[in-house]
């Protein structure tokens, strides 16, 4: 266990365990519960995740006392125009129009430009709910062609999702049970599974092809995956759709939601009820279209994909709205299941048949 994790309680899931939850009261539940359906049962924040080495502006724009409070206060009360920072923070409106324009080249906040009685005016918003700086402790593995990059379930960049829902370390449940807003807790970094009922989460991935001028024969992401239902149930089919860039490149049709067995990597505290690993499944997307498991699924191709276009690579993993089968889905990362993975990315670079 790594000793820089801080301690969690844990937290029992009751449909996945024994039916109780402890060290939460029945108070604590309506009052997240609450907060969740006035939000329309889903949760659909926006986060950064920067390097150090490529994202010096934004350390730039968060490098000042003013500009956090500036962050703070659009962040509380959204849009604002700079007179209305300006009176709000008590400071000088040329100190609020610099810092501001710091931000905006950060790409910290959005601005727009209205007319207003007296010519125009800047109206500014906050773009993110949260920015994690993430210290790699290891560049990302490259042999010949092939870069990858293994991303840790709880690194999402934007989800949706809606109950049954949850989050786990290997330590123990992170927030709440089933209530969407706990997807937004700090210790979600530390997730080694990942379930929820509807909706997606989406994470950025490196365009390491673009940063080494390089084409991309073979694009691929590898993960374990089952349905989701509360308890278990071997025969509980779930469509589970991956798209890149915005595409949908193929939908897995996952059998069931597995707990007949204790998974090989589960931690002993996680009840047998709970569901316990997954089938690991790669998507592949070449040249001549996207396969999944060697088995061709979809038309989708690189060039749909548009990665030349792109600094980043965002995959996102969930159910359509429109599946024939919304069974919900587990993800399970290292410390859950029988594969002690996370979500691996591979780029293929170059030389290969594009299949």
């Amino acid at each position: 266990m790594d000793a820089r994790r801080p301690r969690i309680q844990s937290r029992r899931r009751p449909a996945k365990g024994d039916g109780r939850l402890d060290n939460i009261t029945v108070s604590d539940i309506d009052r997240a519960t609450f907060k969740t359906k006035a939000r329309g049962g889903a949760v659909k924040p926006s986060f950064l995740t920067i390097n150090p080495e490529d994202g010096l502006d934004v350390l730039k724009g968060l490098a000042s006392p003013i500009r956090v409070s500036i962050l703070r206060l659009l962040h509380a009360s959204g849009r604002l125009n700079v007179n209305e920072i300006s009176r709000e923070l008590k400071l000088p409106q040329s100190t609020v129009a610099t810092n501001v324009q710091v931000l905006e080249e950060a790409g910290l906040i959005a601005t727009e430009t209205v007319k207003a009685k007296k010519g125009h005016q800047k109206i500014c918003s906050a773009r993110y709910d949260e920015i994690i700086v993430r210290f790699e402790g290891d560049k990302p593995q490259r042999d010949a062609n092939l870069v990858e990059v293994a991303m840790p379930l709880g690194l999402f960049t934007s989800l949706e999702v809606s109950a049954p829902c949850g989050l786990c370390s290997t330590d123990g449940v992170i927030g709440l049970l089933d209530v969407p807003d706990s997807f937004l807790d700090p210790n979600r970094v530390q997730a080694a599974l990942v379930w929820f009922g509807r909706g997606y989460v989406e994470y950025k991935f490196p365009n390491n092809a673009k940063l080494l001028n390089s084409s991309v024969e073979w694009l691929e992401f590898s993960m374990e995956l089952s349905s989701e239902v509360p308890g278990t149930n071997l025969n509980w089919p779930s469509d589970i759709t991956l798209w890149v860039n915005d595409v949908p490149v193929g939908t897995w049709t996952s059998p069931g939601d597995y707990g007949d067995k204790r998974g090989v990597y589960t931690p002993n505290w996680w009840k047998l009820e709970g569901s316990q690993y997954g089938k690991l499944k790669t998507w592949r997307i070449g040249r001549k279209g996207t396969f999944i498991d060697g088995v061709r699924i979809s038309d989708a191709t690189t060039s749909d994909i548009d990665l030349a276009g792109h600094h980043s690579i965002r995959m996102k993993i969930g159910i359509d709205d429109k599946a024939s089968h919304p069974g919900g889905v587990n993800i399970f990362g290292k410390g859950f299941g029988n594969y002690d993975q996370d979500i691996v990315m591979r780029l293929y670079l170059g030389g290969g048949n594009g299949r």
